[in-house]
């Protein structure tokens, strides 16, 4: 049994588990498999062992996204990189028990999630982020009936115009991270006052205009996931080549930003042609 650490621009797929007809990270990777002779999608459901250490939403991107499944010696980062699309890089690699699970195993998971909020507070943030810590039922935050009640650590840090929120836990409901980065929002901007976060973690259901809609998926990051006792080895031709196409996917979309912004100062200006150069 072989672990890989996969990152991943997520805007691309419509989130990582596979679907009928839509492009998904899975997909992706059993594709890159499946031309790699380790298994045939034609024949089999998945391959042998396989498992996943989670199942992020459309949107969510992943530094530290785990898979697992049997496969020979020759599979490394390196191959499956030489099928998997630019979007989708493995960067390392780990020998596993044969009976290990990539979902099960996982002992705790890390998301990020940057806030846009220069003029979020700080300190109501610390609040908003102090008072979901700790173990809490979050049937208020989830569209889950079951599994509701985690054991949440959540820091905030001030990074010049964004507020990182780092969340960690043994495990999430759907759309936790994300509902968890809107509370904060809310209360960090004044909208909300904290006595809000102890309403939603009570017993009663809130919908309607006291629920919490999920924050936008773009910002959310898998940063990493803890197996005890499983080592990863970092491939680094396959780690250096996934740097460079990050890096360069971060120029494009600095370069993008910066178009943006030139076209919105000038409307805001009100101006109706660039200056021409001498």
């Amino acid at each position: 049994m072989r672990a890989f650490r996969v990152a991943y621009d997520g805007r691309p797929f419509y989130g990582f588990q596979r679907q009928p007809s839509v492009p998904t990270v899975e997909d992706a990777i059993f594709d890159a498999l499946d031309d790699l002779g380790v298994f045939d999608r034609e024949s089999a459901h998945r391959p042998d062992g396989y498992a996943a250490a989670g199942r992020t939403d459309a949107g969510v991107s992943a530094l530290a996204q785990t898979v697992a499944f049997r496969c020979p010696e020759w599979c490394t980062p390196r191959a499956l990189n030489g099928e998997l699309p630019a979007d989708v890089r493995a960067w390392a690699a780990a020998e596993a028990p044969a009976e290990f699970h990539a979902t099960h195993d996982a002992e705790r998971r890390t998301y990020v999630y940057d806030l846009y909020g220069p003029t979020l507070d700080d300190e109501r943030v610390d609040a908003a982020a102090a008072a979901l810590s700790g173990q809490h039922d979050f049937h208020n935050l989830t569209p889950d009936d079951a599994g509701t009640e985690r054991e949440v650590a959540i820091r905030a840090e001030r990074d010049g115009d964004f507020v990182t929120l780092r969340v960690a836990a043994g495990g999430f409901p759907r759309n936790l991270v994300r509902r968890l980065a809107s509370v904060i929002r809310c209360v960090g901007s004044g909208e909300r006052g904290t006595a809000w976060v102890d309403d939603l973690l009570g017993p009663e259901a809130l919908n309607g205009p006291d629920g919490v809609p999920p924050a936008p998926p773009e910002p959310l990051l898998l940063a990493d996931v803890d197996y005890p006792g499983l080592a990863f080895d970092r491939d680094d031709r396959a780690a250096t080549s996934a740097a460079a196409v990050f890096s360069a996917r971060r120029r494009d979309h600095l370069v993008r930003a910066r178009v943006a912004g030139r076209v919105a100062d000038g409307v805001g200006e009100g101006e109706t042609s660039p200056e021409r150069p001498d």
